[in-house]
């Protein structure tokens, strides 16, 4: 079962379960506040002394099966070479939990490495369930990643997609991104050239 939700209710959610074992994996410098066990492909563990850290060294994730109560895995899924086995992974090591992914929009506009996501990650809302395609570029990027976040806070139901999960994550899979090969990559420069040149000619129709 997947469904939309966003952050506030899933912490919200999260408080409540003081007995539960809550992982945040991928959890970097800022794990979820809730989680008592934390894991990534880095060592974090000088960050988290207050809770269990684990490093992952594997595909497999070094976790017994339905070990935790709840998983959360912010902006991960993008970056899993192989994303169906990760998903795969998620619904093993645990119950239920909260994914959350830029949106198509979100990753063309922040000026990261290319390669850093592999995939779209979308909420497909008439079968509930995961749309996952090749990731690719077609605005050239211009906001950094600090500025993005702080978008966020105004646009997010634009720039994040928020997924409650629980038993089972529901997905439709597909490598095939053609239909996007009839676009040309768009220029931010020339879109605001664009726009300054309307501006321009309405302030001159007034004068």
């Amino acid at each position: 079962m997947l469904k939309r939700t966003n952050k506030k209710f899933v912490e919200d959610y999260l408080s409540k379960k003081k007995d539960w074992k809550i992982l945040d994996i991928g959890c970097g410098y800022t794990a979820n506040k809730y989680s008592n066990h934390v894991a990534d492909t880095q060592d974090f563990s000088h960050l988290y002394k207050d809770k269990k850290f684990t490093l992952i060294k594997d595909k497999k994730l070094p976790f017994a099966n339905k070990e935790f109560n709840f998983v959360i895995a912010s902006h991960v899924l993008e970056h899993v070479e192989d994303i169906e086995f990760f998903i795969k992974e998620l619904e093993r090591v645990a119950n239920s939990g909260y994914i959350e992914v830029p949106t198509r929009l979100e990753d063309n506009l922040v000026d990261v490495n290319e390669n850093a996501h592999v995939w779209w990650i979308n909420f497909d809302d008439i079968n509930n369930s995961l749309f996952i395609t090749k990731r690719k570029q077609i605005i050239e990027p211009f906001l950094s990643v600090s500025t993005v976040q702080n978008l966020r806070k105004f646009f997010r139901d634009s720039l994040v997609a928020e997924i409650f999960w629980e038993n089972k994550i529901d997905y439709l899979f597909s490598e095939n991104n053609n239909h996007f090969e009839i676009y040309k990559k768009l220029s931010f420069f020339k879109i605001i050239k664009k726009f300054c040149s309307k501006k321009i000619r309405r302030l001159f129709k007034f004068i």
